[in-house]
């Protein structure tokens, strides 16, 4: 394909600012007439996880990760038991969890008993949760607190420590096993038990300094003797005051408030640099910096969930067995302008139906584009830097998905829209999503679905050009739900595989079955039959309410 242009309808605190001199900053316009044009630089760190997730290990490229599609009965055996020991582990800590909690409310420590239940997994089968990890440990009680908490803190820190322990041990298993999508669970699950657990922070490339874990990213600013501001992100030591002033620091030298306020063009507007993400904006300093927290946010968590489609299992276990090496690849770019009028301006000679569009990822200047709209959401902003996710962090086959497959294209960027935090958990998926509802509503109410089997031989062309293209959007999106959600989550591994295969030119109308290991006929009974559970439990969260009719949303390429 030529362009992808789409219609659209940190893990942890840490995110930071710098400005300094574009000169020498070696930025190349995402969009050509910016060549050479004079510009600022502001510098956000990683919102989330660092690059040893994004990992391209320098031993060698990346190659397919493919699940077996008969495995062996030793193999079958092999994975029941692995789940047999995960689900008595989960069982044995949340019995732990619940006996300290007990035994805090015998005490009166009824604020321990919470935070004890704390460590209590959410549960929801149609949502993906992914822990927010703090940079620095819970501090303990204070030295007066009665005997019963210091007994408390004591009992809670041994049970931290041989809980996640036990995770991990389970998680180096799952690795073993070629169950990558399991490993990378289990060890967040480490961690979000024992957020302190060395070898599991190792794995997600992350540094110990002083007392707190950071990311490589972030001890440079550390030691370069940079402090966080949840306003102006990374700032020099002693500068707070200033920077509420509305100064900004700028190559060496402080901008007024009047100057930094100073309406820009795109083409001398601020580069705003994340660890994974290079941004062009005219909009304020403060409003670039905000996107790129979003998007390394949706960056991280998209890292650890897709990790084999991206990396070889040779990789990930060199990275649980601690001889993982990583290296930095280049930032993705995103230009993002100050108003639609701007963004419609500078795109319509690539994109002559650009009014069309809300936000759209382009692999042929290999750059995201958007602007801001004071009703905006994040769902545009995550489904396209999805599609720049997979184009980019892998090579990828021209005209991907033109011949078959193009549905999980969009499937995957329609599922990542959901992404939000919910409390100390950035989470994806729920029955109540607006994509899973329209699922929902036309397979169930206006008795839609097209098999996956005539699905799959569908390329680009014959989908865009499909009289219900709306209605087949939201069938790709519970597809995707149900390839990440159903069946146990047994598909996940498969997914990432398929993804792979498809975004690598290998891909057949019939691979998706091969991995799997189901044929088309059992997967399309098991998602209706998926599809049926979602609405039940979506009714009783309704209070049994009729379904409202879905707007369904298509994506122009």
């Amino acid at each position: 394909m030529k362009s992808i242009c789409c219609e659209s309808g940190g893990i942890g605190r840490r995110a930071g600012l710098r400005i300094q001199s574009r000169k020498g900053s070696g930025f190349e316009s995402p969009l050509s007439h910016f060549a050479g044009k004079p510009a600022v630089v502001a510098t956000v760190a990683s919102a989330v996880l660092p690059d040893a997730i994004g990992l391209r290990l320098l031993c060698g490229a990346i190659v397919l990760l493919l699940a077996s599609v008969a495995a062996p009965a030793s193999a079958a055996a092999a994975a029941d038991e692995l789940a047999r020991q995960v689900s008595a582990q989960k069982a044995a800590c949340a019995a732990e969890v619940e006996n300290l909690a007990a035994w805090c409310e015998s005490k009166g420590l009824t604020t321990e008993a919470r935070k004890t239940r704390s460590l209590l997994p959410p549960q929801d089968p149609y949502k993906l949760f992914v822990p927010v990890l703090p940079a620095e440990p819970e501090p303990g009680p204070p030295a007066d607190a009665p005997p019963e908490v210091h007994q408390w803190h004591k009992r809670l820190a041994k049970l931290r420590q041989e809980q996640s322990l036990a995770m991990w041990d389970l998680a180096r298993k799952a690795v073993r096993a070629r169950r990558t999508w399991l490993g990378y669970e289990l060890l967040l699950e480490s961690l979000r038990i024992n957020p302190d657990l060395e070898p599991a922070r190792r794995v997600l490339g992350y540094q110990k300094i002083r007392n707190g874990w950071y990311t490589p990213y972030q001890a440079r600013k550390l030691r370069a003797g940079q402090v966080w501001d949840d306003r102006f992100g990374w700032i020099p030591k002693g500068a707070t005051a200033r920077y509420e002033q509305g100064w900004r620091l700028v190559g060496g030298r402080w901008l007024s408030p009047e100057e930094a306020q100073k309406p820009r063009t795109i083409e001398s507007g601020w580069d705003i640099e994340t660890e994974h993400y290079l941004i062009r904006t005219n909009c304020g300093i403060d409003q670039g910096v905000a996107l790129g927290v979003k998007l390394e946010q949706l960056c991280s968590v998209w890292q650890l969930l897709f990790i084999g489609y991206y990396a070889s299992e040779a990789d990930v276990a060199a990275l649980f067995e601690g001889r993982g090496r990583s290296a930095e690849r280049p930032r993705m770019r995103v230009v993002y302008f100050a108003d639609r009028q701007q963004y419609n301006q500078a795109l319509r000679t690539a994109i002559p139906k650009i009014d069309m569009t809300i936000g759209l990822y382009l692999d042929t200047t290999r750059s995201a584009y958007f602007f801001a709209a004071p009703d905006g959401d994040d769902r545009t902003l995550y489904h396209e830097a999805t599609h720049q996710l997979f184009h980019e962090s892998r090579p990828v086959v021209r005209d991907v998905g033109r011949r078959a497959n193009f549905w999980i294209i969009e499937g995957i960027a329609l599922y990542m829209e959901s992404l939000r935090r919910e409390g100390n958990y950035y989470v994806l998926g729920g029955v109540d999503d607006l994509r899973f509802h329209a699922a929902q509503y036309r397979l169930l109410n206006d008795r839609f679905y097209v098999p996956l089997e005539e699905i799959t031989v569908w390329g680009m062309e014959k989908i865009q050009q499909h009289e219900k293209i709306g209605v087949l959007y939201s069938q790709f999106a519970g597809l995707t739900y149900f390839l990440i959600h159903g069946e146990e989550g047994r598909y996940r591994d498969a997914l990432a595989a398929y993804l792979t295969a498809v975004y690598s030119g290998r891909d057949d109308p019939n691979t998706l079955a091969q991995l799997t290991g189901a044929s088309y006929a059992e997967l399309d009974k098991q998602y209706r039959q998926f599809i049926a559970a979602a609405a039940s439990k979506a009714a009783t969260v309704q209070d049994d309410k009729p379904p409202k009719r879905p707007t369904d949303t298509a994506k122009l390429r």
